[in-house]
């Protein structure tokens, strides 16, 4: 099917969105960056969304999508599930309100291209929904061909186009002059006096890759809150309580970027260009993640990212989910009376790493601290045990540790399967080592504003 290419003005123009994830967020952003009137329809709201509802910027209600949410609506997109895109779909062909269902070619009236901006110049690829990644491919590339400086020179080309239409002129030599002003050897020679007029450049920007703890505001460091309220730009995980998205001064760019498994998700490579982008745009950049993003957070990937790029950045540690958990439960994550070690652990990998050694594991005589074990509970019972721990070896699962909402489970090594599902972020605790105290079955729940104090 041939599309037909249009660039849209939607100043004032109602549209709808529904779904409030992470990926509707990226859409909201984008359409309230082009001045819509955004209307959000969804149960749950990432924080952004629900901070941008709760200062006028869009309109969100708080529940499921229905057929009369699409009256008065310019255009609708999908950032849901499939079944309830394609209602959406259905319903808005009736209507002849145009939609665009995410990740769903079948049930798209126009897509979203991958765009490059300089300035008033837009450059716009469509691959008919068949390879968004080839689109962002060539969208990088044409992001290194036209530089910045090309905004500067469509604003000269504009006041120029503005100024002829003005005086009588033949016309035919007002369009020769138009394309002569326009052409390349033009903008060669506006780029060489550029470079020779200009102050100094943008010196590149910083990126502070910050750990923001285990979820409770007062267990950010001094740092982290001093560099935080310095921030341009902050990308943020997903898991990050609203307590410390607060923080975030009103003058920064808040982007979430949160990675959440089984959900769509902004790929690394998306977030290592954003990092890039800012930062060379010589914005302070924070990339926020909870606990310590040093620890099972993808920092390398970044880190990497950044030195080819030639970029400053800054590591400030977070204290980790394993010492939040742990303080949650009561315990302690290492006794020199009794064991020499301690083992972080998680039960996600990437596709092609072996499994841990587990057997080495049982063998070094400590405590295990294994990151988001969720799904995985029978498994790393099976094959601890299997490794050589009893199955009476004490065991600890925390979800929200120092959160509101907080829940710690004891357990042991064989009744691990048998533990209710908890949501995340959690995290299991394996006393490798030997306890003196009594563990039972017994699950608490923290209902309190903050959880501080057990």
């Amino acid at each position: 099917m041939s599309l037909f290419p249009i660039f849209v003005k939607l100043e004032g123009r109602p549209v709808l969105v529904a779904g409030a994830g992470t990926i509707g967020e990226s859409k909201i952003a984008s359409l309230l960056a082009a001045g819509a009137s955004v209307t959000v329809v969804a149960p749950r709201a990432t924080a952004p969304i629900a901070r941008w509802a709760s200062e006028g910027k869009v309109r969100w209600h708080e529940r499921a999508f229905e057929a009369a949410d699409l009256d008065a609506m310019a255009l609708v997109v999908a950032a849901v599930p499939a079944d309830v895109a394609d209602h959406v779909y259905r319903e808005a062909r009736s209507r002849g309100v145009l939609c665009n269902s995410v990740d769903d070619p079948e049930h798209c009236d126009f897509y979203y291209g991958a765009v490059v901006n300089r300035g008033d110049l837009q450059i716009a690829i469509s691959t008919n929904g068949q390879s968004p990644a080839l689109a962002q491919r060539l969208r990088q590339e044409l992001e290194h061909q036209f530089g910045p400086e090309y905004g500067d020179w469509l604003k000269r080309l504009g006041d120029a186009r503005r100024e002829m239409f003005a005086i009588e002129m033949d016309p035919e030599f007002r369009r020769e002059r138009l394309h002569e002003i326009a052409s390349a050897k033009a903008f060669q020679q506006f780029a060489s006096d550029s470079r020779q007029t200009q102050t100094p450049p943008v010196e590149k920007g910083v990126v502070y890759l910050i750990g923001a703890g285990p979820g409770d505001p007062e267990l950010l460091t001094l740092k982290a809150l001093r560099i935080l309220g310095q921030a341009d730009v902050v990308l943020h995980d997903d898991l990050l309580t609203p307590e410390i998205l607060e923080l975030i001064p009103a003058s920064a760019r808040v982007e979430c970027v949160g990675k959440r498994h089984g959900e769509r998700q902004m790929t690394q490579e998306e977030i290592n260009r954003r990092l890039r982008s800012y930062a060379l745009g010589g914005e302070t950049v924070v990339r926020l993640k909870g606990g310590d993003g040093a620890i099972f957070g993808r920092a390398s990937e970044e880190m990497d990212a950044l030195r080819a790029a030639q970029i400053r950045f800054t590591i400030i540690p977070g204290v980790t989910a394993a010492s939040g958990a742990a303080a949650a439960a009561g315990v302690s994550l290492t006794d020199r009376r009794l064991g020499s070690a301690l083992v972080f652990l998680t039960a996600q990998r990437c596709k092609g790493n072996p499994p841990p050694n587990w057997k080495a594991v049982a063998a070094l005589g400590g405590a295990a601290a294994i990151y988001m074990p969720g799904g995985h509970e029978a498994d790393l019972s099976r094959q601890l045990i299997e490794a050589g721990l009893p199955r009476e070896t004490p065991c600890v699962v925390v979800a929200k540790a120092t959160r509101p909402g907080e829940q710690v489970i004891e357990t042991t090594l064989g009744e691990l399967p048998n533990v209710p599902a908890l949501p995340a972020p959690a995290l299991l605790l394996v006393a490798v080592l030997p306890v003196t105290s009594e563990w039972g079955h017994r699950q608490h729940k923290n209902t309190g504003k903050l959880a501080k104090d057990h």
